[in-house]
């Protein structure tokens, strides 16, 4: 790791930590400079303004999911549990401040924020299309755009279920998130039999008895 890259993660680190003696809100980038003995140019030089720190907080995550995802054992599983594992990997890697991430996120669903919720909106999507990478989803086109929703619907659900959940090892939101991804599984194949099962063309008068060589 380059000093440049550790330096950031410091930054990010601190500011965590400073999150959870008090509060997401009450973090200023001049303190986190005070606490590492670093100018406020410095952090200027890795993030813009404090919004990026929650991003790179969330780039963690997406790290972590990656990661998994190259491993041997990982390559070895179905698709369905490929996803439910880099959800959960993905918040498991946030899971050691699970009030700040919930602090984090209630920020950027303040009225009139508007220029941290688009680009927010943009990294929810950005976050999914990696989860469908690690999970091995190759369709295209319309069924493409169908599962990118239905991913996006999932990992929001289990995500905003997951902030709430005391639970050892979050148990519950391992659960919840089965759940929902069976549900998902048993509409997709409601909806692949209904596609087989389809109206199909009525032939056109006569194709009968011509098919037959009858008058």
């Amino acid at each position: 790791m380059s000093q440049r890259t550790e330096l950031a993660e410091r930054i990010v680190d601190q500011a965590v930590a400073l999150a959870e003696d008090e509060s997401w809100e009450a973090v200023r980038l001049h303190r986190v400079a005070d606490a590492l003995g670093i100018t406020l140019e410095d952090i200027r030089q890795h993030f813009r303004e404090k919004e990026d720190l929650v991003d790179a907080w969330f780039d963690r995550a997406d790290q972590a999911m990656l990661e998994d995802a190259a491993s041997p054992d990982f390559l070895e599983l179905p698709t369905r549990e490929r996803l439910h594992r880099a959800i959960m990997t993905w918040l498991d890697a946030l899971s050691a401040h699970r009030r700040v991430t919930r602090q984090m996120i209630a920020g950027k669903l303040e009225p009139g924020h508007l220029h941290i919720q688009i680009p927010a909106l943009m990294r929810i999507s950005r976050t999914v299309q990696w989860m469908r990478e690690a999970a091995g989803r190759d369709t295209a086109y319309a069924r493409r755009a169908l599962e990118e929703i239905a991913t996006t619907s999932i990992y929001l659900a289990t995500f905003v279920f997951w902030m709430s959940d005391d639970s050892h090892g979050a148990q519950r939101t391992r659960r919840f998130l089965r759940e929902l991804l069976d549900t998902a599984e048993t509409w997709s194949r409601r909806l692949a039999r209904a596609r087989a099962n389809g109206p199909r063309e009525t032939p056109p008068a006569g194709a009968d008895t011509a098919a037959s060589g009858e008058t």
